[in-house]
């Protein structure tokens, strides 16, 4: 296998038969010290948060192949902390997906003057950039498709599959007694028809989630979900 990328929370292998391994790290992202899901630096290193991230991810991206939601998901091997995944082209170098569900991140810091920290969103879908450079900037459907990046038929595909995956990941958080503030998706194009599905991963590093009024740290987080 050969090492083709670093990224700040999993490394990426290409395999001889096609498909690439991922291996996910113990690094989170945040600053200063604070995990924070928008952030596009590595904050923090939480010792365990690779396995349990990937033990969660194994867990929704298994329960949405058995849906029909189309995902790049192959097999894991938790002890390895390793994913094997179907290889996948992005869109542009990268877009992220975010789904809110309430006010809080970046969406409250660029919306303070209109918006409450925590107030309710109706699964409001924001796509940025992924651009470290230029910290990761939002932008619109129109931009996506006069700059080449995905078409407007792409977008509302794009968005659909967004706000269906957030609501299984949501009402699977909900039987634990948790709420979804928000989460941050990845997809690509797979398949000869490169037909769009979920990249990356879904995990505790991914989502901001709340119990009884408190913040849920990732690995916390994990633990909670994947205990019988």
């Amino acid at each position: 296998m050969n090492l083709v990328y670093k990224g700040k929370t999993k490394d990426v292998y290409a395999m001889e038969n096609g498909n690439y391994l991922l291996k996910f790290k113990d690094d989170v992202t945040g600053e200063n010290g604070v995990f924070d899901p928008g952030a596009n630096t590595v904050g923090l290193t939480i010792e365990g948060v690779g396995k349990a991230g990937l033990s969660l991810t194994k867990f929704f991206f298994e329960k949405l192949n058995s849906m029909g939601i189309p995902t790049h998901y192959v097999s894991a091997n938790i002890n390895d902390a390793t994913m094997i995944v179907k290889p996948a082209t992005m869109f542009g170098n990268g877009v992220e997906v975010i789904c809110r569900y309430r006010a809080v991140g970046s969406f409250l810091r660029r919306y303070g003057m209109y918006a409450e920290e925590g107030q309710p969103l109706d699964a409001f879908v924001e796509i940025t950039l992924k651009d470290d450079e230029r910290q990761d900037p939002p932008i619109t459907e129109d931009a996506l498709d006069m700059l080449g990046i995905l078409s407007k038929d792409e977008y509302r595909i794009l968005k659909d599959l967004t706000k269906k995956i957030g609501n299984v990941v949501k009402e699977e958080l909900a039987k634990k007694g948790m709420e979804l503030y928000d989460i941050k998706f990845e997809f690509g194009r797979i398949g000869e028809d490169k037909h769009i599905a979920l990249i990356d991963e879904i995990s505790g590093g991914n989502m901001r989630a709340y119990k009884d009024g408190k913040y849920i740290e990732p690995l916390e987080l994990e633990r909670l979900m994947l205990e019988d």
